[in-house]
């Protein structure tokens, strides 16, 4: 490409993203009537395209602040973030870390929340396809191997800290977006996201089963995951940990299981 036609098109882009005409004003020419060249119809539009693209990324939040308040948020986020990737499918994608750092650009802190789930059934829902492991792939498996098996998360699988029940109103304004809701409460748990075919799941997790489930997904083989228990299921921790196996498996959570070596360190960084 010539070089000169680069920088011009590099130029013209970062004008765009500024909303200002002056850097390229020597690009352009008046119009055969002498009017001024119509700068801001490129500038609006790669504005307002975006603004769409953000709420096509989160459609709830969208009709909880409303047209003219998710438009104020998208401004504020396009001109700290403008998009970066070839697609603007990933147009979004740091806007949890964002409000994180101006929280006065949400009406309500729960919605910070909000934000994490709906990108995180996003993310699921264009996660790579596996063959998922059913329950039943164990029961050929010796019991003296038993402990030091580990299982592989599918792809989907995301599991994150919420402070606040939003669970309720995702799932209010999802079925009927004039549905009538009230704010969400203060409550701290996990929320599991993951996608078996083409459909998005999630539930609600408490802190017992977060543990746990954070523990497998980071390696911890059998024997550690019933260490981990103890302290909670004590004698019981071999069968609590075996059922929430089983739980896990059959929602489809993982798509595969392996041995660990015994003189492996446990450095999964896990109390």
């Amino acid at each position: 490409m010539n070089a000169e036609l680069h920088a011009q098109q590099q130029a013209f882009a970062a004008a765009i993203r500024q909303q200002s005409v002056l850097p390229v004003q020597a690009l352009f020419k008046a119009t055969p009537s002498g009017a001024a060249a119509r700068f801001d119809i490129y500038a609006n539009a790669y504005r307002i395209r975006l603004g769409e693209a953000l709420k096509q990324n989160y459609p709830v939040l969208a009709r909880v602040l409303g047209d003219d308040g998710f438009a104020e948020l998208a401004g504020a986020y396009l001109s700290e973030h403008p998009s970066k990737k070839p697609s603007i499918r990933w147009f979004g994608a740091t806007l949890h870390d964002f409000v994180a750092q101006h929280p006065d650009v949400l009406p309500h802190p729960a919605l910070q929340d909000l934000i994490q789930m709906e990108w995180a059934l996003s993310i699921a829902f264009d996660s790579a396809d596996v063959a998922l492991l059913p329950a039943g792939a164990l029961l050929a498996v010796p019991a003296d191997v038993w402990p030091v098996l580990r299982f592989t998360p599918q792809p989907a699988l995301q599991l994150f800290a919420v402070g606040w029940n939003i669970e309720i109103l995702w799932s209010a304004l999802s079925a009927d977006q004039d549905a009538e809701t009230e704010a969400p409460v203060a409550l701290d748990h996990h929320l599991l996201v993951w996608r078996v075919e083409h459909a998005t799941r999630w539930r609600s997790v408490q802190q017992t089963e977060a543990a746990l489930l954070q523990a497998a997904v980071a390696g911890a083989d059998f024997a550690r995951l019933c260490v981990l228990a103890q302290e909670t299921s004590g004698d019981l921790a071999a069968q609590h940990v075996a059922g929430y196996l089983r739980l896990w498996l059959d929602a489809g959570l993982f798509c595969g299981f392996s041995q660990a070596l015994r003189n492996e360190p446990d450095n999964l960084g896990i109390a």
